[in-house]
Order: C-alpha cells, then structure tokens, then sequence
C-alpha cells in the first residue's frame, strides 16, 4: 500500500508537471503537412506510459514521437481519401481504454485522483486523440488490404531462417467451454422490478435522476456520473436500450425495461439526428441458491448427454452456451492477445488461472464435470464445462505443425514492407519538420534527413 502510495504521488506530480508545461512552455516539437505536434501531447504519451508501470525513460519520448509522426501522416492521407470512423467505435475505444486505465491504478476513484478530474472528462479530452489513432489504424488497413501471402511466400519466409534461430513453441492448447448462467422465474425478479419502479416513481414525483443514480444504479460505468452514458447511436447499446433511446424525446423517461444486464430506467436528455444522448439506472437481479440448484442440474444433464455421445460439445455449445462469442464457435476460445489471427490454440501460460487448473490434468478429447465459477467483470455466478479439444508439446517451429503462426508472420513482414514504401513515398512529397530538441533521436533520422531536404 505504501508503494503504491508512493507511486501515484510520482504519477500525480508528473500530471501537473505535464499539465504545466501545456499551459506555459508548450511548443511545437513536430509538423507534419498541415499537422502539428505539440510538446504537452508528447507529454501527456509519457504520462500515461508512467502511468502504466514503466520505469522512467525519456528516451522513450522519441518513440512515441515517432509513433505520433506516422499517425498524422496517415492521418493526412485518409483525410484525402475521405475516411471516417463511426461515433461508436470512438465510444468503445474511449471504454475499453479506461477499463485498463482504471484496473492499473486499482479503481475509478484513484484514477480520478491522478488525473485530478472526472473519467468522463478525461474521456471528452481524449477523445481526439484516439478518433485519430482509429482513423489511422483504418487508413493503415486500407494501404494494406490487397497485400496478401501465398503457401509459396510462407515456404520462403519459413526458410529464411537460420535452423538455430527458429523459434520455441511453448505447449498451446485448443480449449472449448459453455457457459451456464442461472435464469431467475418471474417472482424471484419481482422483487428487483418493484426496486426499481420505486425509483422511477420517485423520479415523477419530483426527486434528481442524477441523484438517484448515483446512489442507487448498479451500472459501474455510468453510476458515478449520475447515469450520464453521453451520446449513442442505434449500433451502440442492446436492442432493448437501443428502443427507448430513440423512441423518447428529450426530457422524457422510460418505464422500467429488461435487458440481458438488468432492469432499466432511462431517460433522454437530448437528440442530435441519428444520436441520443441519455442517462439511466440499472438494477441488476441477484442469482439466488434456486436459480443456482437449477442450472446445476441442467449443467448436469449437458454433460451426461455429451459424455454419453448424444451430443457433440460443438452442438452443446451452440444450443446451450450463454457466451456469445464463442458460442457459435463450437464453444471454442480464441487467443485473446492476438484477436487478429483469431486461432484457437494457446500458450497455456497465457490461460486463465482457473481454467488451466482445470485442463491441466485433463485428457485431450475430455470433458470437464461441471464447475462452478464466478464472472469477473460483473459477479455473476454459473457453471462451466471445459473440453480440451488439443495440446500440442514444446517444440522447434517448423512448417507442418505451425503454418497459421508462419503464415501471419510472413503476412506481417509483407505489409511491413508495402507500408515503409508508403511511407517513403509520402515523406518525400509532405513537408516535415523536428524540432531542434528531438532531432537527435535515432527514431528521428529519416524524418529529419526529409527535414532539411524542406
């Protein structure tokens, strides 16, 4: 506790420094095009790089300045080529970002205190910045998108390896799960109902919707800031959510409605053509022993009639699992570090804790019994059933068993290649300028070589 005191009280002084130098020494470190970047945005990356962990390292300053370079670069060109991000792929960005960033500093109030601000602040402040690292990443993808590899390149990439520098497979594994939540009957969510309809009729009455969010909705996300979820549009929300937000005018207020997350009371505060911006509470119904002895029992029968070959895990997945994203993989997970490949084999240093204690002694082919388990994002308690449906050994990359990994390497290496080009190109034909300070840098020599060519 101590430690960590120590650090936030480093981080928060380096946040007002940085939010000094915004104020009174910032400048211009680079331009790029029309594009500038200036002193306290690089600044600010540093932060946030301290913010995550990492020993002090100005040297890193030049990295990331590299990094903010490229961006607007590519930034410039999709402006040219007219490509735009949606509003909700902004939002769940901004979301995901202040997930981690809250989970590092072990909360939302510790993190608030850091900034010396609210999250939803924070949010609007950065959200430029990262429309603009979705824009780029979207005109990155557009620059690459023809670049592909054939079985012959892969063969090529492969054997461009020196036989000692191939690299070590550690054991992966192919693990599939259905997952199992309890469902409450009508009268165990009476009780959750009645909760919350008492808080809308509160509402009418004349009492603050803020003010009842923040005391009571159980909405981790938006409680603090009274209900406040800002603007949304009809991809953003559940199609229940989605409803109300678009059917009511601004000012008005929903009844209580059910979702997948809870019961909800919602109002508009205001609509901009195809956006909404509104506030609500969530009551969320509580799993109670009942539910829980029920989707025991129902675990149970899935796991007879799979073990009895009656049933396919596949299948069980698909008509059973309550997790969407892998339920209509055949229950499979997928390696959540590398989204982009999306394979079904993983390192199992990389695997949940509490699902490797229970593959570890398992066969391949085999079925787990029912376990029960707890959700770690919301509390919800359920069952699971694990099938380990591979386990490769440690072994010496080679091309039988490890195409997918060489393929995407060879696939990475390829447009590596294709976006230098790019970038060759465009630097030689946009005006660029470092500032005297980071010219230095040796991520800087190319750009300040362009420099001084100006």
């Amino acid at each position: 506790m101590k430690r960590f005191l120590i650090i936030a009280g480093l981080l928060t002084c380096l946040f007002i420094n940085v939010q000094a130098q915004k104020t009174t020494i910032d400048k211009v470190v680079a331009v790029v095009g029309s594009n500038v970047i200036l002193l306290s945005d690089l600044n600010q990356q540093y932060a946030i790089f301290l913010n995550q962990g990492n020993p002090p390292d100005t040297k890193v300053k030049c990295y990331f300045l590299q990094q903010m370079l490229i961006q607007k670069l590519l930034k410039q060109q999709a402006e040219i080529d007219s490509i735009m991000v949606d509003d909700s792929q902004v939002d769940d960005a901004l979301d995901k970002r202040m997930r981690y960033q809250i989970q590092r500093m072990g909360g939302q109030e510790r993190l608030e205190q850091f900034l010396q601000k609210s999250v939803l602040q924070y949010k609007d402040e950065m959200r430029p910045e990262v429309k603009e690292g979705l824009i780029a990443d979207k005109m990155q993808q557009k620059i690459t998108e023809n670049t592909t590899v054939t079985p012959l390149e892969v063969k090529k990439y492969f054997e461009s390896y020196n036989k000692d520098s191939l690299p070590d497979i550690g054991t992966e594994v192919e693990v599939g799960e259905i997952v199992l939540y309890p469902k409450l009957t009508k009268a165990e969510k009476q009780r959750y109902y009645d909760k919350i309809e008492s808080y809308r009729l509160r509402i009418k009455s004349g009492e603050d919707f803020g003010f009842l969010a923040k005391s009571y909705s159980e909405d981790p996300g938006s409680a603090s800031e009274g209900g406040d979820m800002g603007f949304i549009d009809r991809t953003t929300m559940v199609k229940e959510f989605t409803a109300w937000a678009f059917k009511l005018k601004a000012g008005e207020m929903s009844p209580v409605f059910e979702t997948e997350y809870g019961y909800h009371i919602l109002q508009v505060i205001e609509r901009r053509g195809e956006q909404a911006h509104v506030r609500h509470i969530l009551i969320r119904p509580q799993t109670t022993p009942a539910s829980l002895d029920r989707i025991k029992l129902k675990a149970d029968s899935i796991y007879k009639d799979i073990t009895d070959k009656k049933l396919p895990f596949s299948s069980a997945a698909s008509l059973y699992s309550d997790n969407k994203e892998t339920q209509y993989n055949g229950g499979m997970m997928l390696y959540a570090d590398n989204q982009t490949a999306r394979t079904t084999f993983i390192p199992v240093e990389k695997l949940d804790p509490s699902v490797f204690v229970v593959i570890d002694t398992m066969k391949v082919g085999e079925v787990s019994k029912p376990i029960p388990f707890s959700s770690q994002q919301d509390g919800k308690e359920g069952y699971k059933l694990f099938f380990l449906k591979s386990k490769t050994p440690p072994h010496k990359g080679n091309l039988e068993q490890d195409y997918p990994k060489f393929k995407e390497r060879a696939q990475q290496d390829k447009n590596a290649k294709v976006m230098s080009e790019w970038f060759e190109k465009r630097r030689e034909t946009t005006y660029i300028r470092i500032d005297d300070e980071f010219a230095t840098c040796d991520e800087m020599k190319l750009w300040v070589n362009k420099d001084k060519k100006q």
